[in-house]
């Protein structure tokens, strides 16, 4: 758990942290002169972000095959080795690989082990030990913006990334903890042991989650709220200075954001746990509502704390929407196919999380300021929140449609066993007659 948690706290702590390193990009990369300066930065981090959940569904697949351990650790080394060798570029069409991808790829394989080893150890108290191990992300994002800070402030940006490595290289020693209980697809389908034989393609690829209409409503409904959620995160610091000046401490507001989330996990985590079935959706709808609220109120705030508030609910509902994600998953398509339903979804976001950031800082670019980026940020999770709506209606009619073709298989069942009972006592019958008879 304590090996998850520190996976969860490296690889998000470093990538909620994007606001302070994108400023200290613009000026170590940046052209001044150069009109498209903060649309062409921002795509590093919405790169970086993005990458870690378009490979989610290629991880399971490799989950399922090698194992945890073998997946994590793997995953750590290459994150490390991307780390480090952003830390050596000259220019930020590199950073677009070395930092964007590699060390984004990294981490998601990294990334997704740490969830699939909890159901190995933890059954009774799974939520409470996921709320646990994501509350790993907000401990991270609250410290590291300020580390940030004062070791860019010091060392400059490329020795800060080279000290971040240390926090991967923690990560590949937590990967070897990951000792699976449970056998996967290698020693299921491999026959001896030490033979490797590669599973089926339609054990490997389960498609058939898309054929449950609930399902095909999250999937749609969850990157559709995205397209705005990840902007906040990368645009957020620079909006500050230019709205409030220098001397403000932008680091406070990643604080406020990690603080409440990790608030927001535990609790909302509790709370789902009494809400029956799919219903449990509807508080992603009010996350989404109130993250979509926030995002459209941070350009009419014009004092420090107006966007301390902002913050603060914004982190709440932040930490709503991501410790419900496996339960609803596990209501809608069952515990056996749970993690390729994750491993799906998960890819689905990276679209809208990759394009988002790109797009609000082209905004700045052409119209000199953040306020349209912001507000159209604020439109697609309020719009993705309407979507979810439908889920506990189309849920609940499938489960009647299910309950009524069990009570009709059962009915049948009994017609037809009654029906044997009275075929059988009618040739008993004439037999005693005959009998009598004689």
């Amino acid at each position: 758990m304590l090996a998850a948690m520190w996976c969860n706290g490296s690889v998000f702590g470093i990538q909620n942290s994007c606001g302070v390193l994108f400023v200290s990009m613009l000026d170590s990369f940046g052209d001044r002169d150069d009109p498209n300066l903060i649309f062409k930065t921002a795509w590093v981090s919405s790169l970086s972000m993005g990458m870690i959940f378009f490979c989610s569904p290629i991880v399971s697949v490799f989950t399922d095959i090698f194992g945890c351990r073998k997946v994590a650790v793997t995953g750590a080394a290459v994150g490390l080795l991307g780390l480090l060798a952003s830390s050596f570029v000259s220019t930020i069409e590199l950073l677009y690989f070395t930092y964007g991808i590699l060390f984004a790829c990294g981490c998601s394989f990294a990334y997704q082990p740490s969830l699939v080893i909890l159901g190995h150890y933890f059954k009774k108290r799974l939520g409470l030990v996921n709320g646990i191990v994501t509350a790993g992300s907000s401990l991270f994002t609250v410290s590291l913006p300020f580390l940030l800070r004062v070791l860019i402030d010091s060392v400059g940006l490329f020795n800060t990334l080279r000290v971040l490595c240390i926090l991967m290289f923690i990560l590949f020693l937590a990967g070897f903890t990951y000792k699976p209980l449970i056998p996967h697809a290698k020693d299921t389908e491999g026959g001896k042991k030490g033979k490797f034989k590669f599973p089926p393609a339609k054990k490997i690829f389960n498609f058939s989650i898309f054929k449950v209409a609930g399902y095909r409503i999250w999937a749609f409904g969850i990157p559709a709220a995205l397209f705005g959620y990840f902007v906040p995160y990368v645009h957020l610091m620079k909006h500050v200075k230019e709205r409030l000046g220098e001397n403000v401490q932008e680091e406070v507001l990643l604080l406020c954001l990690g603080v409440t989330s990790g608030i927001g996990r535990l609790i909302f985590g509790r709370v789902a746990d009494y809400i029956p079935g799919a219903k449990k959706v509807y508080l992603q709808v009010i996350s989404f509502f109130f993250i979509g609220l926030m995002s459209m109120m941070i350009p009419l705030c014009h004092v420090f704390g107006g966007l301390i508030a902002v913050c603060l609910f914004m982190g709440l509902f932040d930490g709503c929407f991501i410790c419900i994600m496996a339960p609803i998953a596990f209501e809608l398509v069952g515990a056996q196919d749970v993690s390729q339903a994750i491993g799906f979804l998960l890819g689905l976001m990276s679209i809208p999380m990759i394009v988002g950031p790109p797009i609000a800082g082209l905004l700045r670019d052409y119209l000199g300021t953040y306020d349209v980026a912001f507000y159209l940020a604020g439109v697609p999770p309020i719009i993705g929140g309407a979507i979810l709506c439908f889920i506990p209606w189309v849920h609940e009619k499938k489960k009647l449609k299910e309950k009524a073709k069990t009570v009709d298989g059962a009915t049948t069942e009994k017609m037809l066993e009654n029906d044997s009972t009275l075929v059988s006592g009618t040739t008993e019958k004439p037999n005693k007659e005959i009998d009598s008879v004689i």
